[in-house]
């Protein structure tokens, strides 16, 4: 029954090199007795008695050493049999050990990573992604991708997440960032389409609020310039001034309230990198709103999206090649492409990344693998094992029968010759 089940979840390929290897050794068993029962009719069933002969004893002997390695042969416990179940936990500690000091040790992590252009690699799958790398990646990687993404605990990992980029902003400091980011939008002009923006909603602001200007005005003026009407009169004026000055800051560039507002960006900018109390001010309100809980539920809300885009990514990634992102995908990698630097930055950042894992999580690798395998039990350990070589170990088995039959053979024709 257990070889049944084992014939059950083998692998397709090792199940039919096993009856291979087995229906050789039968053949083999068969045409012994044929030449056996026919030796005494001519000389020649000599030799194919004797290739037989000593092909079925090589291979009994070596699908008894195949057999040995995983379970005792015909369930008998012969000594030093089922090797592999009886050493599983020493199987596992050697692996780990082995891991430890030949792969996960920093310096040769580093030797290995220094021959690895992970971004010219990149750059080139973004920009020319070989004929069927879609496909290949579908199968594989994005299968896998898809199946972690999809085990994680949503609330337990985006809770992760959000605490992850939380204790990323309260570390960044805010203010000299974001006054780079105004002095570079300003250098490249790229604030007036704020500021025309302002003039507009200006501009609308006091067409939707002049019935209320008006009775302002009406409210606040004296009785006698309600009674001549000259409050209408004022309000008209007022209105009408500004709605010019509105056009004429949209119109004209270089009109002075929109110079004024530029310096006071200028200067917003300056304090933002430089002024002491600006940038307290600033972290202040920074703390406040990573407190908030709507900020909470805005980084869960961004966890979600971002996960959900993964998970359609990984499901199907020749979408990921096509429409918008493609574009965006192809940009990145032409860019990865013609800047060395950026190209060299990536590679130093993966290097030093790689390594740094190797050093500080090497051990706890190790000791996962090691622990992993001890809480394998025997059958699993035995049939994870036998299903990665057990097909080269047929192998064996058919050679040690053919090597026998020509070593038989051999002895024969020397005894005859001799």
């Amino acid at each position: 029954m257990i070889g049944a089940r084992l014939l059950d979840t083998a692998p397709p390929g090792l199940v039919r090199m096993r009856r291979v290897a087995t229906a050789l050794l039968i053949a083999m068993a068969l045409l012994f007795l044929v030449s056996r029962s026919l030796v005494a009719s001519h000389p020649a069933w000599g030799f194919v008695r004797a290739f037989a002969e000593a092909a079925m004893v090589g291979g009994l002997a070596d699908w008894f050493a195949v057999t040995a390695l995983f379970r005792h042969p015909l369930g008998l416990p012969i000594p030093h049999t089922a090797i592999v179940p009886k050493n599983k936990d020493r199987i596992g500690d050697t692996l780990a050990s082995f891991l430890r000091t030949n792969f996960l040790v920093p310096r040769v992590v580093g030797r290995r990573m220094r021959r690895l252009d992970v971004a010219n690699a990149v750059a080139r799958w973004l920009t020319d992604p070989p004929e069927g790398a879609g496909g290949r990646f579908r199968q594989g990687a994005s299968r896998m991708v898809a199946q972690v993404l999809e085990s994680l605990d949503p609330a337990r990992f985006g809770g992760m997440a959000k605490a992850a980029v939380a204790n990323r902003l309260r570390q960044t400091e805010m203010s000299p960032i974001a006054g780079q980011l105004l002095n570079a939008a300003m250098a490249q002009q790229r604030h007036q389409p704020v500021l025309d923006a302002a003039i507009r909603w200006a501009g609308a602001a006091l067409g939707s609020n002049e019935p209320l200007m008006r009775a302002m005005i009406h409210q606040r003026a004296g009785a006698i310039l309600r009674w001549t009407g000259l409050d209408e009169t004022i309000a008209d004026k007022l209105i009408a001034g500004l709605n010019n000055l509105i056009a004429e800051m949209a119109a004209d560039p270089q009109h002075p309230l929109r110079l004024k507002a530029e310096e006071g960006l200028d200067r917003l900018a300056w304090d933002l990198q430089h002024d002491s109390a600006m940038r307290e001010r600033v972290e202040r309100v920074k703390v406040e709103l990573i407190a908030n809980p709507a900020m909470a539920r805005w980084l869960d809300g961004l966890w979600e999206q971002a996960r959900a885009a993964l998970l359609r990514i990984a499901r199907d990634p020749e979408a990921a090649m096509t429409g918008q992102l493609g574009e965006v995908l192809h940009q990145i990698g032409a860019t990865l492409r013609d800047d060395r630097r950026l190209a060299l930055s990536i590679n130093r950042f993966v290097r030093r990344a790689v390594v740094g894992i190797a050093a500080s999580y090497g051990d706890a690798i190790v000791r996962l693998v090691s622990e992993t395998v001890r809480g394998w039990d025997e059958r699993t350990i035995t049939n994870r094992l036998e299903n990665a070589v057990g097909r080269d170990l047929q192998f064996i088995r058919i050679n040690g029968t053919v090597v026998g039959g020509l070593v038989g053979l051999a002895i024969h024709l020397i005894d005859v010759l001799l």
